[in-house]
């Protein structure tokens, strides 16, 4: 490990304009200009516009303490971006170590080692000067409360704006040879030093830092945190205000690090400085190299719909564009892959964040298919709506109102669609009959629903009786049905079929719905049902056996042919629900033998 005779100054600090991190470098190379010489060069500091450049000389004859000695140096850049007509800082430079960590913005203040105090310089700490004219005032001292520093290996830097000093010494709480530490400003008084935690500094030693311009990253050389050889250079970024809690640092790698002693970074404009002795001649040089600006972080993301309505198949195939990989993925459901799967519809989306911490969000929207003319509403929706009645009847039970609420969502959720309702029978009883019978189970539903939705002409009911079976059975006359009791049931169907997606093409429903049927007006229909209110009863309820009795005893009950859970439910007293609850059932469709769980 390479020290400087007395102190290892953190001045990296000023470097204006700068970006808190950067991508990659260009190949580096020594300083354009006359500042390295057969003397070590290190510590490099500028002006806000980079124009002036501030560094240490040591081991040169012309020094104020000849060869020794450790002197401030100015250079001037040229107009071909040389740093030319090198000089010492004049009256600030003595017999002892001094050197520059820090610059005001408007470039007429210094910070340097204070090594003003008499010839054995007792007081160490660090101090500052104001230029008059082409001249600098005498150092004054800067008090930091409880700042005590032993021994020779010591270091300051100070940020722009002059709140912030981070310290390099063996101080209390220290892990090592060297920690840093940080004092902040607080109206005109300077705070004691503050450790800044065992992230940053560890049993080697830590030296040299540059604050970024926006104070949130930290350069820094360590011998103890591995690296290439000697002391690297690192990074870390702070993640409070507390200045103890850091990111773990990173090494800035082979393009700037070697395996001899690599310290002193600091960055002005585009441009970053460092000093090493990695050359043949084993003396500190300084060297730069252009910052590569870190490329933005972008990404596309296509989704994929859903294949059905209420389906949950849709997709997004996510991919980071640019930016610097491994990226990481947080999506709004949680998330964290490349690509997502097993969506439903709805709104996505995602923040991308890059190795650099650039973060990208991106929206998704993932849709259902187009709802098209023709559409069986009752089967697009999961579980099917299927709407229940008693036999001959066309009241709205409980359980069929529960289905038909979910219309009328549906509908609510698409205000421009038109739809018929339409009430299919199976083949049994005449076809007369039939259609009167599904005529008012269309008209009661229709209504159902119209008052519960806006615009109420967007539906309208239409009985078809046996007119457009599904199961086509032979019914009439003295033929019997040798249809299953789960056929005639796919013919006793109500279908809500989407006619338009145009609000305007509404048709007259009073034209098409017909009004439900006083049967007693139809001595046509009479023989064959008694009216009693809504209902036609072809025959009575049979009364329960012994048998299904004590099977309602023993907690079940045995579906027989002809009955619906609504009939079980009247049976047993048992709510529609909490049937359909105890046996896990998605609807209220039953069938014959089937064995219901009561409790």
């Amino acid at each position: 490990m390479k020290k400087q005779l007395l102190l290892l100054n953190l001045l990296l600090g000023i470097g204006v304009n700068v970006n808190a991190q950067f991508y990659d470098v260009t190949e580096p190379q020594k300083l354009k200009g006359e500042v390295n010489t057969e003397a070590d060069e290190n510590m490099p500091i500028f002006s806000k516009d980079s124009s002036v450049l501030y560094f240490t000389r040591s081991f040169d004859p012309e020094n104020k303490g000849k060869e020794n000695d450790q002197d401030i140096w100015i250079s001037i850049k040229d107009s071909d971006g040389n740093y030319m007509n090198c000089e010492k800082l004049g009256t600030i430079n003595n017999k002892l170590k001094n050197s520059v960590f820090g610059i005001s913005a408007d470039g007429n203040t210094i910070y340097v080692i204070d090594a003003y105090e008499g010839k054995k310089d007792l007081k160490k700490g660090c101090a500052k000067s104001t230029k008059k004219g082409k001249k600098w005032s005498k150092p004054e001292h800067v008090e930091i409360p409880t700042l005590d520093i032993e021994g020779d290996f010591y270091g300051f830097h100070v940020n722009e704006a002059e709140n912030i000093i981070i310290i390099s010494y063996k101080g209390p709480n220290s892990l090592g040879e060297e920690d840093l530490y940080v004092s902040k400003k607080e109206g005109e008084n300077w705070g004691a030093p503050i450790h800044l935690g065992n992230t940053i500094n560890t049993s080697g030693f830590e030296i040299s830092p540059f604050l970024s311009k926006s104070t949130d990253t930290l350069y820094f050389s360590s011998t103890g945190l591995g690296g290439q050889g000697d002391a690297d250079i690192f990074f870390s970024v702070r993640k409070d205000d507390s200045w103890i809690n850091w990111s773990t640092p990173k090494n800035l790698g082979t393009k700037i690090n070697s395996p001899k002693f690599d310290a002193y970074f600091s960055i002005s404009g585009n441009n970053i400085f460092w000093s090493s002795n990695k050359a043949d001649t084993g003396k500190d040089e300084i060297y730069f190299a252009n910052k590569i600006p870190t490329p933005p972080l972008k990404g596309e993301a296509v989704g994929v719909d859903v294949t059905i309505y209420q389906g949950a198949d849709g997709k997004i195939d996510l991919t980071p564009l640019e930016g610097v990989a491994p990226y990481t993925f947080k999506w709004s459901n949680g998330s964290e892959t490349e690509d997502v799967e097993g969506l439903v519809k709805g709104d996505y989306s995602v923040v991308i964040t890059d190795a650099m911490g650039q973060t990208k969000e991106l929206l998704v929207t993932i849709n259902e298919p187009p709802l098209k003319t023709g559409d069986n509403i009752s089967e697009i929706l999961n579980p099917e709506v299927i709407v229940y009645f008693d036999l001959g009847s066309w009241a709205i039970r409980p359980d069929a109102a529960s289905e038909l609420d979910r219309i009328v969502a549906f509908m609510n959720e698409h205000p421009n669609i038109v739809v018929e309702l339409g009430s299919h029978t199976d083949c049994r009883s005449t076809e007369i009959f039939n259609l009167r019978l599904s005529q008012n189970r269309a008209a009661a539903s229709a209504a159902y629903i119209k008052a519960r939705i806006k615009n109420p002409n967007r539906i309208y009911g239409k009985g078809y009786g046996e007119t457009k079976l599904k199961t086509d059975c032979p019914c009439e006359g003295d033929v019997l049905p040798n249809c299953s009791e789960a056929d005639h049931q796919k013919n006793r169907r109500t279908e809500f079929i989407i006619i338009s997606n145009d609000v305007a093409k509404i048709p007259k429903a009073d034209k098409i719905t017909p009004k439900i049927i006083d049967y007693k007006l139809h001595p046509s229909l009479k023989g064959q049902v008694e009216s009693k209110g809504s209902t036609f009863v072809p025959a009575p309820i049979a009364e329960l056996t012994p048998a299904q009795k004590k099977n309602i005893e023993n907690g079940f009950y045995i579906v027989q042919k002809g009955e619906t859970l609504f009939r079980v439910h009247k049976y047993t007293g048992i709510a529609v629900e909490e049937l359909k609850r105890l046996n896990n059932m998605t609807n209220n469709e039953v069938h014959v033998g089937q064995k219901i769980i009561l409790k």
